[in-house]
């Protein structure tokens, strides 16, 4: 966990970014501090009333791995246990050991070469939405209850350099399935 100083730290230093990038590479530098060895990315909800409901659409906003996984690339998430965890129940999603990445992820195939064996996804929220979600894909196959808090407080840092999407409005039908990962 990062000390009370190093929080301070990184909020006296998102004070003075002059933009979202900087304050999004602060931020992982902390990350990096906190969990590890890893990516860390952003992507922004960008779906709207004509896109199919039960589905997401999403927008990377930042990437640390901007080479692999590019700045506004686009990706379409069905209806899953992942989808419900974020976007229904404005819940953190946990990905413990490649196999439960391999279930959740379709890109997982890109994450795979990269030692990738874990995953913390935090939902931005704004008036019981998930404007955006905040990603961790961590090396080791668990994670500590502590490295879950400080990857939330510097989502929570993140949040006020995330504008959410102007058009943004999903849905999902009422069915929903029993939950089969962990949730945090």
């Amino acid at each position: 966990m990062l000390s009370p100083a190093q929080f301070t730290n990184l909020l006296d230093a998102l004070n003075t970014a002059q933009s979202a990038d900087a304050a999004f590479r602060q931020i992982d530098v902390f990350r990096q501090l906190l969990a590890g060895p890893g990516i860390f990315s952003i992507n922004l909800n960008v779906t709207t009333r004509d896109d199919p409901r039960n589905e997401i659409q999403l927008k990377r906003l930042f990437s640390s791995i901007s080479g692999t996984f590019p700045v506004e690339g686009r990706k379409r998430k069905l209806r899953t246990v992942w989808t419900e965890t974020l976007f229904l129940r404005g819940q953190v999603f946990l990905a413990e050991g490649t196999e439960a990445l391999e279930r959740t992820f379709d890109d997982y195939a890109l994450m795979r070469p990269l030692g990738l064996a874990a995953a913390v996804n935090v939902p931005l929220m704004q008036a019981n939405r998930c404007y955006a979600t905040f990603n961790v894909f961590g090396m080791r196959p668990l994670w500590q209850p502590e490295e879950v808090v400080g990857l939330r407080l510097l989502a929570l840092a993140a949040a006020r350099w995330v504008e959410p999407a102007p058009a943004l409005d999903y849905a999902f039908a009422p069915e929903v399935q029993p939950l089969t990962t962990r949730a945090a």
